[in-house]
């Protein structure tokens, strides 16, 4: 990167919560990712490999740890180009979280309501990003994130609902719709996510997909201070992917909310609509759909 880019990336970060590098991944990089997802559904019950839509629609409506299934991922989350960017973000000591894959089919794709990432994973500083990398060219007709700027540098919002975690912010503390800024932009481009943006994604309503690949990083000196079997299950797949681990943990001031459930629940989309499709012997589909 150019010291003039970084300087532009960073100043939207730390201003708005989110910042866009347009075209970070080149098309043949977009379409071998794109290939990925195909190769990775094609199994005779998609169920054993993504959670589906609700409905009998049988599409994929997200895939847990694509890094972990398919090589073209993990070569993505570790992209020098893109740790560049996110390095300019939360500093040189990087590890790897977690990833995820959204699939927002044509006339379908299920909302995610108003929510902040750290909520789910609390750590002892908001030195958290995620790489929102979109696989298609992203409107709002087709389920573009959209954004309330600046809401990072308000702290975490409530996330209860009648007393319980429902990873939402609803009610009487959601944001005004009409200050969200919808982030379209190109097929390749990613958006960075500060972990205390207030974001969401409303349903698909055009005739095209809008997938996008979601690996999540932190700073070295970012520990968890959260191991519920949503949250601590990602620490067995934390790896360093730039610079140096720490053996000191650096500790933000703040009172951060536990995301404590009623009982396990399955992921961001089924809590967030009533935590109500768990198995009845571990909570979830599989450990690997928790989120």
């Amino acid at each position: 990167m150019s010291a003039p880019d970084t300087a532009a990336l960073v100043k939207d970060y730390q201003e708005n919560g989110f910042a866009v590098a347009e075209r970070l991944f080149d098309a043949s990089e977009v379409a071998e990712l794109n290939n990925a997802i195909t190769e990775i559904l094609d199994v005779p019950d998609i169920g054993s490999v993504a959670e589906v839509e609700p409905g009998d629609n049988g599409l994929a409506r997200r895939i847990w740890s694509p890094t972990k299934q398919h090589s073209a991922f993990e070569r993505a989350a570790a992209h020098p180009r893109l740790l560049d960017h996110v390095e300019a973000l939360i500093g040189p000591d990087i590890l790897f979280h977690y990833s995820k894959l959204h699939l927002k089919a044509p006339q379908v794709g299920s909302v995610v309501d108003w929510h902040q990432d750290f909520s789910y994973y609390p750590h002892t500083n908001t030195d958290l990003v995620t790489a929102l990398v979109y696989l298609d060219d992203t409107t709002t007709e087709n389920s573009a994130l959209q954004a309330i700027p600046g809401s990072h540098r308000r702290g975490l919002a409530d996330h209860y609902v009648d007393g319980y975690f429902r990873g939402k912010v609803a009610g009487a503390g959601a944001p005004d719709p009409a200050l969200a800024v919808p982030i379209e932009a190109p097929a390749g481009s990613v958006v960075f996510i500060h972990c205390l943006l207030l974001h969401y994604s409303s349903s698909n309503t055009s005739d095209r997909y809008r997938r996008a690949f979601l690996p999540a990083y932190r700073a070295a000196d970012a520990y968890p201070i959260h191991f519920g079997a949503h949250a601590g299950h990602n620490e067995p797949g934390v790896r360093l992917l730039r610079g140096s681990v720490s053996d000191t943990a650096r500790v933000e001031a703040g009172a951060w909310r536990l995301p404590l459930a009623e009982r396990p629940f399955g992921s961001l989309f089924q809590l967030q609509e009533g935590a109500d499709k768990v198995t009845a012997t571990t909570g979830y589909a599989t450990l690997e759909e928790a989120k």
